[in-house]
């Protein structure tokens, strides 16, 4: 970031240096050239670190698209990222250009979408009509399970934002490919990815909002089951829901572990339901036993008394959703 503000202010010198040039010489009433900003698929020509994006988007027939007018967010994987798929998938991909352009068009949003702007979303809706998972916390931002690594790389017609991932679309069938690792090995190694990320109860902890949460589940007993295969559904009070309890409530809440428990499962729901699923609900069993309703009025939904503020944080064993009051059965 501040690398791009550097070069504004390298530029405003420039263009200072220029209007002063042009004042100092009355003879020349001559209009200073006016070069065109890149486009996205310019900048990342130019850059040197995304070759295999650009071959894709070649073979994909999506160059005059991402040359067009725009603008276009466009979440960027690294030669690296496509490296690291199975061997000969890319190969495979180049071929099958139908899937090829799927993928592709996953990771553009329709829009200028600036790093200041995704860090306030818990999802974006490709171009390709599905929807991008985002997470934001203290140690960066995930687009699905890509890190970004560099943001606002600003172009002509959009914005262009690094990961270091190749994002896939649920349901994506892949081509077959004559590598060493297949499908299977894939499904295991993004296993291992998920694995690094971290249980709902290691999330949560790493999180630093959630740290009544997390002291509540370990009185209760409940970090082995909520560290265990799940998937689970969390719905995640923060601490200021839990401050906003009537004085002495955590305090006693936390030597009675067979109610904590009840409220704490309450929060649970088997399986794990995204925000699309949540919002096409009107109630969810939970793991209490008891019924939550969900109720969805345009872009605010809520469950029970709570309002939903954050979704989609992923988990390797689930989901978390972020609510603003403690649920009570």
């Amino acid at each position: 970031m501040s690398r791009f503000r550097n070069w504004r202010i390298v530029a405003l010198i420039l263009a200072l240096a220029l209007v002063a040039a042009a004042c100092g010489d009355d003879e020349d009433n001559s209009e200073p050239a006016v070069t065109e900003p890149a486009t996205v698929v310019d900048l990342a020509v130019d850059a040197g670190d995304f070759t295999t994006l650009v071959a894709a988007v070649e073979a994909a027939g999506l160059v005059d698209t991402l040359t067009g007018e725009g603008p276009f967010t466009v979440f960027a994987p690294t030669d690296d990222a496509f490296a690291a798929l199975p061997e000969g998938l890319v190969d495979a991909l180049l071929e099958d250009t139908d899937t090829l352009a799927e993928i592709l068009t996953y990771h553009v949003v329709a829009g200028e979408v600036l790093a200041a702007d995704v860090v306030e979303l818990s999802e974006a809706t490709s171009v390709q009509g599905d929807t991008i998972a985002i997470s934001a916390s203290d140690d960066g931002v995930m687009v699905d399970a890509a890190n970004v690594t560099t943001t606002d790389l600003l172009a002509g017609n959009g914005v262009v934002h690094v990961i270091d991932a190749v994002i896939l679309p649920d349901g994506i069938v892949l081509p077959e490919h004559g590598g060493d690792m297949g499908d299977e090995s894939m499904d295991e190694s993004m296993d291992e990815e998920m694995a690094e990320v971290g249980t709902i109860v290691d999330v949560a902890a790493g999180a630093g909002d959630f740290t009544t949460l997390v002291a509540a589940v370990e009185a209760a007993g409940l970090v082995d089951t909520l560290s265990g295969e799940g998937p689970f559904t969390v719905f995640a009070p923060t601490d200021e829901a839990f401050a906003a309890l009537p004085e002495g409530t955590v305090e006693g809440l936390l030597e009675d572990t067979e109610a904590l428990t009840a409220i704490l499962t309450y929060h649970v729901v088997a399986g794990e339901v995204l925000a699309a699923d949540v919002v096409t609900l009107t109630e969810a069993e939970t793991v209490n036993g008891a019924v939550l309703p969900i109720v969805v009025d345009g872009d605010t939904v809520m469950v029970g008394d709570a309002t939903v503020v954050v979704t989609d944080i992923e988990a390797s064993n689930g989901v978390i959703h972020v609510i603003d009051t403690v649920l009570i059965p």
